[in-house]
């Protein structure tokens, strides 16, 4: 039965976008990009099936913590899934060259590189920018970095010679986002902003995203990305990066996942599925130091013992436990972000569990 109000309202409206909602484009054909990094798609979407989505996206953390290249493994997943795609690379630092690109699996003549010097040119670029695209246009950009990007009247200070402190900043950078992230959203174009952190003054200190309040209001998700050294027998032999969900609007924060680069073979695939393969059940632990491995279809247990470092290498284990239903909806459970409304039990009280 049609709604004569709902069709007045919608007809009238100069929205260009407006539909009831169960019939949004914004909903219905929300793009969603999967990475080769298991690990990474559960820290997008709380599901083995997600990946990254349009909107802002944060990774933040300390000087050589792994955020650049993050960022362009997501680049590189985007690029590969649409092959007319292309990337937009706002650039403060330099970092980010032709062969680096290369090196990383990224084709240098699909990413358009606009050096920025300030916040306001940043802004003037990205609001023309976003104005120009369509929402089948498949667009990601990426800020290179947001925590090092001086503001106008910072450049105009020191020029004139005067140290007083900048106090608009963080001001600015809250106009910068409020006035993209509804185009990323509409447009559908995912956006990548690297930041930095700093550690509060408390007696228990903590890492906290630099740039003020705008990013974290703005960001569908904000990542802290912290490092810790991996060793083997013959001293270093790789990092340790965790990914730590300081906010995001599918994955329950606070969450940690970790993932190793080690120097010899690069960003291990399968990081952190042999710990939560073994919380799911699909691996059991008989004695000190060995391993078997669990039928997923019958629960027999094989009777082969493996070391943990022969299981982390076994492709064919983990292709097979990625693609397990019983092992997703374990990995949903433990990671996704049940939104909705919940009433309570006691006093009838309905609370928001999906707060922002």
């Amino acid at each position: 039965m049609k709604n004569n109000l709902l069709e007045r309202i919608l007809k009238n409206s100069p929205t260009k976008h407006a539909s009831i909602l169960s019939e949004s484009e914004f909903f219905k054909d929300k793009d969603v990009i999967p990475t080769d990094l298991p690990i990474l798609n559960i820290a997008f979407s709380g599901s083995l099936d997600g990946g990254l989505s349009s909107g802002l996206t944060v990774l933040a953390g300390v000087s050589k913590s792994f955020k650049t290249l993050l960022a362009l493994f997501c680049v590189k997943a985007y690029l590969n899934k649409y092959p007319d795609a292309i990337a937009v690379l706002y650039d403060s630092e330099g970092g980010v060259t032709p062969e680096y690109l290369v090196s990383n699996g990224i084709d240098s003549t699909r990413v358009i590189h606009i050096p920025i010097e300030h916040l306001e040119m940043l802004k003037y670029d990205m609001v023309k920018t976003l104005k120009e695209i369509e929402r089948k246009d498949k667009v990601i950009m990426m800020i290179d970095s947001i925590g090092n990007t001086a503001s106008l009247k910072e450049l105009d200070d020191a020029e004139n010679e005067k140290s007083v402190a900048e106090m608009q900043r963080a001001k600015n950078m809250k106009a910068l986002f409020r006035m993209i992230t509804p185009s990323l959203i509409a447009k559908d174009v995912p956006c990548i902003a690297i930041a930095h952190t700093y550690q509060t003054m408390e007696m228990y200190s903590k890492s906290v995203i630099s740039g003020g309040t705008g990013l974290m209001y703005a960001s569908n998700q904000a990542f802290i990305i912290s490092k810790a050294q991996e060793k083997d027998g013959d001293g270093l032999a790789g990092w340790k990066f965790t990914i730590n969900i300081e906010k995001s609007r599918y994955v329950k924060e606070k969450s940690k996942l970790p993932f190793k680069v080690l120097y010899n073979n690069g960003i291990q695939k399968w990081s952190s599925l042999f710990d939560l393969a073994l919380e799911a059940g699909h691996l059991i632990k008989p004695k000190m130091g060995w391993y078997q491995i669990v039928d997923m279809e019958t629960g027999e247990i094989f009777d082969k013992s493996y070391r943990a470092k022969d299981i982390e290498t076994n492709d064919e284990f983990f292709t097979e436990l990625v693609a397990n239903k019983t092992f997703k909806q374990f990995v949903e459970r433990k990671f996704k972000l049940s939104g909705g409304l919940t009433l309570a039990e006691d006093d009838g009280m309905i609370v928001d569990i999906d707060e922002e």
